[in-house]
């Protein structure tokens, strides 16, 4: 299941970074997937890996799963969120394809591409977190360190989405718990 693994990733990940931190420090931990259920489409091999993933998801919705894990290492108390965000392709062209795996750029991405690349734009008509979808859910982490009982900055969602020059359909909802992404 694409939750459970990108959740222990991110786990392991804030477990890891203890051995650098101090005891009163909060960690956080955190990975994302690309998911073409039912494969996770981690970073390509190739560019021959990079091409085929790009088709794959050519003209289609998949979706994009971020695990997130903070660690509040006096307590040993860990607090996770998951946000899972669907993700409509655009009907890009071979050319596109070529051109934008020239650059190197999908090399180390999950799922072989970018959602913020200036030139390919691979994204089109998005309706969910915008910034899962780059790298790393600001809400959603907000909305973790409430949870642990940690005071969080209400201006993070605002900051973001000015940051991305994107109107966020689903802040609000995840900043009120709902289950949203």
């Amino acid at each position: 299941m694409p939750e459970e693994h990108v959740l222990r990733l991110a786990q392991a990940k804030a477990w890891a970074a203890v051995k650098t931190t101090g005891s009163d420090t909060i960690v956080l931990g955190a990975d994302t997937v690309v998911v073409d259920d039912p494969d996770i489409l981690g970073k390509p091999n190739s560019s021959e890996d990079a091409v085929n993933m790009l088709r794959r998801l050519r003209g289609r919705v998949h979706q994009v799963y971020t695990g997130i894990a903070l660690l509040n290492i006096q307590q040993g108390k860990m607090v996770t969120d998951l946000c899972i965000t669907d993700v409509p392709m655009r009907s890009y062209t071979d050319d596109e394809i070529n051109a934008y795996v020239s650059s190197g750029d999908p090399l180390d991405k999950a799922g072989a591409y970018a959602i913020q690349h200036a030139g390919f734009h691979p994204v089109v008509n998005l309706q969910g977190c915008y910034a899962s979808v780059m790298g790393l859910p600001l809400c959603h982490i907000v909305r973790t360190l409430q949870r642990m009982l940690v005071q969080a900055d209400p201006g993070v969602a605002k900051a973001c989405q000015e940051h991305l020059n994107y109107q966020c359909p689903v802040s609000e909802s995840i900043l009120n718990f709902e289950r949203v992404g």
